[in-house]
């Protein structure tokens, strides 16, 4: 379908840098679509052993590390390396988040970021790769009915060091100068998105704009005070008004004396740099006529002159049971580095969480709603773990744990819940593997076969 966009959108956009009308209305018109996906570097650091989509990759993303272009869309529902975790489906444009990341911290140090409006988690998985495994990751999404794509994507990406939380912003008022970076991807128009989503063409409206630009400066308002002083923030949206963007640099550098930072961009990228009306304030537009993208919109801020202070630890105490020694000594096996991890029990579920966070955790379980953190183990009933999903996907599980190969239908068979049949020696808990890649646990019993895979997960796709 032809997207032919409003007189009254095109009019908006007239005079701002970078906006070419014909070249626009035209690439909207073309019915092009452009697939990209991004590699988790911890399961998969070669887009060959992708095998699903290597014969689809057309080229690599210039702003990431780790991104690349298809040439066709195929079915991800159907690539048990995609239920693995090793690659997620991300719009290209949104991948430059990488470069204001290394350009305006340093991530070979522990920090802490906060990915406010997470959902369904493209932007926390790619900061989840960057960061080092020292630093903590809070991915928070307020709207309940997507909190949990975003917890079963955290998830299957693996790392121990996030947590994933469901709030206001305003509640963050409750952790102030705590976070290194936060990242805001703002609730906004859409028109970034007009190619590939007629419905944001229908619910477009100045009014709809000026209702964002009032949303965004309330949710910034509410979220900098859990920024550090020294920390930067980062704004992007999926729109293209001024008023949603540059006019937000404008508010943020006058009424709350952000500075802005610059951005080094290759003129190969075809990236607009704007600069916003009053004060100068550096954006990064992305336009699909010049770009191999989505419309795109990004600028980063620094929180006064001051040096960021040192990791503090909390004064707060974990709420949640710790595990006795004899519970301990039946986990360890499972994991890797184990004694890089203290362990909690809630409702009779053990969680791994990673040594450096616990004085974080805290912190935040005394602020905030928890969803989920570091890694579910499972439970411990007669001296035997019962293994949690959870363990199965986490980078962090120990390469020892009892696994078996299975081909792409067996594999299928299982995300889709059904009845397997395995050939193996082993007898109990075992790993269900997939080109080395880990899908879930089976029960190897006598005469059976149990499939454990979460029921809310499976798919249906024949």
């Amino acid at each position: 379908m032809l997207n032919y966009l409003p007189q009254i959108f095109l009019e908006s956009l007239e005079g701002l840098k970078g906006f070419d009308k014909d070249a626009f209305e035209k690439v909207h018109q073309s019915g092009q679509q452009v697939t990209s996906v991004r590699l988790n570097p911890f399961k998969i650091n070669n887009i060959l052993a992708a095998t699903s989509i290597a014969e689809n990759v057309e080229g690599k993303i210039p702003w990431t590390s780790n991104g690349f272009y298809l040439s066709q869309r195929p079915s991800f529902t159907l690539d048990p390396v995609f239920h693995s975790g090793a690659y997620y489906v991300q719009e290209a444009s949104s991948m430059f988040l990488e470069q204001a990341l290394q350009q305006c911290t340093d991530l070979s140090q522990p920090i802490k970021v906060l990915d406010l409006c997470a959902a369904p988690g493209g932007k926390s998985t790619l900061i989840q790769s960057l960061i080092n495994d020292k630093s903590l990751l809070v991915c928070n999404e307020v709207i309940k009915t997507r909190v949990n794509i975003l917890a079963e994507n955290i998830t299957k990406w693996g790392a121990a060091n996030t947590i994933v939380t469901n709030n206001n912003p305003k509640d963050f008022e409750r952790l102030p100068n705590c976070f290194d970076v936060i990242v805001v991807d703002a609730p906004c128009s859409g028109s970034g998105l007009f190619r590939k989503d007629n419905e944001a063409i229908e619910e477009w409206s100045l009014q709809n704009v000026y209702s964002c630009n009032q949303r965004q400066q309330r949710i910034l308002a509410d979220i900098l005070p859990a920024l550090k002083e020294g920390g930067s923030l980062i704004y992007s949206t999926c729109s293209y008004s001024e008023s949603e963007n540059e006019a937000i640099a404008d508010w943020l550098t006058n009424e709350e004396g952000m500075l802005s930072t610059r951005i080094n961009i290759q003129a190969e990228w075809n990236i607009i740099e704007t600069q916003s009306p009053k004060n100068g304030a550096y954006g990064y537009r992305f336009y699909p006529d010049k770009v191999k993208g989505e419309g795109f919109f990004i600028a980063v801020f620094t929180k006064g002159e001051k040096a960021i202070p040192a990791w503090q630890k909390s004064a707060y105490k974990t709420k949640s049971e710790k595990l006795v020694a004899k519970e301990i000594d039946i986990i360890r096996p499972y994991l890797k580095d184990s004694l890089d991890f203290f362990f909690i029990k809630q409702k009779e579920e053990v969680i791994a969480i990673p040594s450096h966070m616990e004085s974080e955790l805290a912190s935040i379980q005394f602020s905030l709603y928890i969803k989920k953190a570091g890694i579910k183990m499972g439970s411990i009933i007669r001296n035997e773990l019962i293994p949690h999903h959870e363990l199965a996907l986490s980078t962090s599980i120990n390469a020892s744990v009892p696994s078996i190969v299975v081909d792409k239908v067996t594999a299928l068979q299982y995300l889709r819940r059904q009845e397997i049949k395995v050939t193996t020696d082993f007898k109990g808990w075992v790993l269900l593997t997939y080109q080395d890649l880990p899908l879930g646990w089976i029960k190897i019993l006598p005469n059976r076969v149990n499939n454990y895979y979460p029921k809310d997960w499976r798919i249906f796709n024949k």
